[in-house]
């Protein structure tokens, strides 16, 4: 794997938009679509099934919720067809200074990406721990180099 190909995957973050579960060139996109093509028809019996087990009965929202997965259509941070429902300043800021990653940034760590790294996402999900884990990534990244922190990254679940 190369430099532009993690560019790619990866946002300027750090986040490897490559493993979300709306990324349309993702593993979740293509694993949820074979297994919505393996259950086929399952629906028939999930419907017999219920009757012996109330589990079945969801059967349908799972159905739909595999469905909704195998159509992301998010082609990343980086991409037209961003699909992310976070107006992030952390997705703009490097492209404006010409860079590809906070961490390369002269200015980094600043003000602006540890808060950035809370504030685009709902208040029930802000937590103390999203600068310190945008920081974790960006001194990773420039500790051992941007393809070898992705290749690391593949190896921890994403979520």
């Amino acid at each position: 794997m190369d430099y532009q190909e993690v560019l790619g995957r990866l946002a300027p973050c750090g986040l490897d938009c490559s493993r979300c579960a709306d990324y349309e060139g993702g593993e979740i996109k293509e694993l949820t679509a074979k297994l919505l093509g393996c259950l086929g028809n399952y629906g028939r019996l999930a419907r017999l099934k219920a009757g012996l087990n109330a589990r079945f009965g969801g059967y349908s929202q799972f159905e739909e919720l595999l469905a909704h997965f195998s159509q992301a259509s998010c082609g990343g941070c980086r991409a037209e067809n961003n699909r992310c429902p976070f107006n992030c300043k952390i997705a703009t800021c490097p492209k404006e200074k010409g860079i590809d990653f906070c961490c390369q940034c002269p200015e980094y760590p600043c003000d602006e990406g540890g808060t950035q790294a809370v504030a685009p996402f709902p208040e029930r999900w802000q937590t103390s721990t999203r600068p310190a884990n945008w920081k974790r990534m960006n001194d990773r990244m420039k500790e051992t180099g941007v393809v070898e922190f992705y290749l690391e990254q593949t190896k921890l679940p994403r979520y």
